[in-house]
Formats: C-alpha cells, sequence, structure tokens
C-alpha cells in the first residue's frame, strides 16, 4: 500500500520505539500462515509499525505522549490507527470502502471505532479490513 522501502520500515519501526533487525523486516513479508510460532513476534511488530506509522505520517506531538504498546493486535487496532495515520475521518473511512466495492451503514462503521466495552462495539472482520486496506491502496495511489 505504501510502496516503501526496507529502510523506511526500519525506520517507522524505530519511531514506534522498537530497534528492528534484518530477521524482523524478513518476518514482516512472510506469509501470516507460514509460522505459527511467531505470531507474538508479529503482533508485537505490527503494533510498534502502526505507532511508528502515525509518528511518520503526522509527526510526533509533546501534547500526545505515545500510549504502551498493547497486543494482540485486532484489526479495530489496525483500522483505528491507520485511520489515524492518515487523517482520515469516519465519512472518508465509510467512502475508502465503498470505493473499494464494500458498502457498510455510518453506524455499522461507528461501531468499529468504539471501545471494547462499550455495548454497540462490533469486531471488524477481515474482509472489511481487506477492503479497507484496497480501498486506500487505491486513494493513495491516485494521489501520487
Amino acid at each position: 500500500m505504501l510502496n516503501i522501502s526496507n529502510a523506511k520500515i526500519a525506520e517507522i519501526l524505530q519511531l514506534g520505539g522498537y530497534k528492528p533487525s534484518r530477521e524482523d523486516l524478513e518476518l514482516i513479508f512472510q506469509n501470516a500462515e507460514e509460522d505459527v510460532e511467531k505470531d507474538d513476534v508479529s503482533d508485537l511488530l505490527m503494533a510498534h509499525f502502526l505507532d511508528g506509522l502515525i509518528f511518520f505520517k503526522r509527526g510526533k506531538s509533546d501534547k500526545h505522549p505515545p500510549r504502551p504498546i498493547e497486543t494482540p493486535v485486532t484489526n479495530n487496532d489496525v483500522l483505528k490507527k491507520v485511520r489515524v495515520a492518515f487523517k482520515l475521518r469516519e465519512a472518508e473511512v465509510g467512502a475508502i470502502l465503498k470505493n473499494a466495492g464494500f458498502s457498510v451503514s455510518s453506524v455499522e462503521l461507528s461501531a468499529l471505532f468504539r471501545d471494547k466495552s462499550h455495548r454497540n462495539f462490533r469486531p471488524c472482520g477481515d474482509q472489511l479490513l481487506r477492503y479497507f486496506l484496497r480501498g486506500l491502496t487505491m486513494r493513495l495511489r491516485v494521489d501520487d
């Protein structure tokens, strides 16, 4: 989606507070089903990468100190952090999904961004996240 080099991925991970090794970078490009025992490492990498992506796209802020890293990383976490990194409003997320061929109501969409303890919280499915990332990729590639 971002069309960035390994060096830029390492920089983003460092912004997220992680010092990546060459093996870590190889793990990022490995198929998720290849090695189940590396899930803990990949969750940690993903958490640091998403936090680093926010800093990479928006810059660090003294007003908002970084939150502690939380694992496992859920689809809702990915959706929320990518939304923050790219400064997207809920309506824009809905439009991105619609352009990618996935229709979702504003009520369903807002439920994805709620706190896990909220009674109207809904988990984000793999399919919705795939469509969102595909739609965001289409949007980013047009803007380049």
